[in-house]
């Protein structure tokens, strides 16, 4: 089987939202504390890259996270991602964000690494973890993607999206973005 075919096969037929945890799938799961209390991650470009295209696409996409950290805002600004932050429990704040936008639940795919991911992931079509994820969020997830978070794995994700919607035109809903 070829790489763009495995791609293909462990996607779902339609996205119509991206929803993101940050730490752990946009950064490599570390935090480097400064003296100060600053506060500073690594995250991949090429992620980025990623994230750009399926914004080029018009991929409604939007990054929640438990953290309230002035570097989630700044990467998320310099994605053009919408970010909310501060976030215990991520399920409200994801269906409003959905609701706000009619975007379907069933046609939402949730990007996680951690156990504070899993009502999320439970609740959409399509629950991908990273590759590096805790092994309970690996064992619920319906696509465990090749790379670890902070280290391409959204490029890869983005890429294999990009390849079902040049292959197929099915990855938007009839009704979705265009």
């Amino acid at each position: 089987m070829t790489e763009l075919h495995r791609r293909l096969v462990d996607l779902p037929l339609t996205v119509s939202a991206i929803v993101f945890d940050f730490d752990g799938v946009f950064t490599d799961n570390r935090v480097l504390t400064l003296q100060d209390g600053t506060e500073a991650v690594f995250c991949s470009r090429s992620d980025g890259m990623g994230i750009e295209m399926l914004r080029g696409v018009g991929m409604p996409m939007v990054v929640i996270s438990k953290e309230r950290n002035p570097v989630t805002t700044a990467r998320c600004n310099k994605l053009g991602l919408e970010v909310v932050q501060g976030v215990d429990d991520k399920v409200p704040a994801m269906t409003a964000w959905l609701a706000e936008r009619n975007l379907d639940l069933a046609n939402t795919m949730y990007v996680g690494n951690d156990v504070n991911d899993l009502p999320c992931m439970r609740l959409v079509g399509c629950a991908v973890a990273v590759a590096d994820a805790h092994h309970t969020v690996l064992a619920e997830a319906d696509v465990v993607l090749p790379e670890r978070g902070g280290n391409g794995a959204l490029r890869f994700l983005a890429d294999a999206i990009l390849d079902r919607l040049n292959s197929t035109n099915e990855i938007f809903p009839p009704e979705g973005p265009r």
